[in-house]
């Protein structure tokens, strides 16, 4: 049994320090956009939901990320509507979807004229992302063979 007096492990992630560095000097540098979306997003301020900012995933950093519904919300400036910028913003969310999370973007201009209309979006995203639990795959190959085995029809013969 655990010792109630040994703190618990903090948990552990696997991200550099250079990328710490980086992500740490991001929320310092953070963008007018940036600032006002974190006042909206911080301390469980939109229906609950935990927020952190600059989040190192994979490669990258996302501006806003809720792990508990595993959603992404990137702030883009102009930079990211050229060609060049697109292309490698489909590559970066394609990326970040690839370890489970769902990307929307939003411009700076969206946030800076309509925050609201903005956090109304990402609400929805949020309630769009139900957690199902997940099963243990001893009890998945069971439901599984359970669905495969025909099932005895009723005798119907009066």
């Amino acid at each position: 049994m655990d010792d109630p007096k040994q703190p618990t492990p903090k948990p552990t992630w696997n991200v550099s320090p250079g990328q710490r560095r980086h992500a740490r000097e991001l929320r310092k540098k953070s963008t007018d956009a940036e600032r006002l979306m974190w006042s909206a997003l911080r301390d469980k301020q939109l229906n609950g939901f935990s927020f952190k900012r600059q989040v190192p995933i994979g490669p990258f950093i996302a501006d806003f990320a809720c792990h508990a519904k595993k959603l992404v919300v990137e702030v883009d400036g102009g930079q990211h509507y050229s060609d060049g910028g697109e292309r490698a913003d489909a590559a970066r969310t394609a990326a970040i979807e690839a370890r489970g999370f769902r990307v929307v973007r939003f411009s700076n201009h969206d946030v800076m004229s309509n925050r609201d209309g903005v956090l109304q979006s990402i609400a929805t995203e949020l309630a769009a992302r139900a957690l199902t639990p997940t099963l243990s795959r001893k009890r998945e190959r069971e439901r599984a063979e359970r669905a495969a085995k025909p099932r005895p029809t009723p005798n119907n013969s009066d």
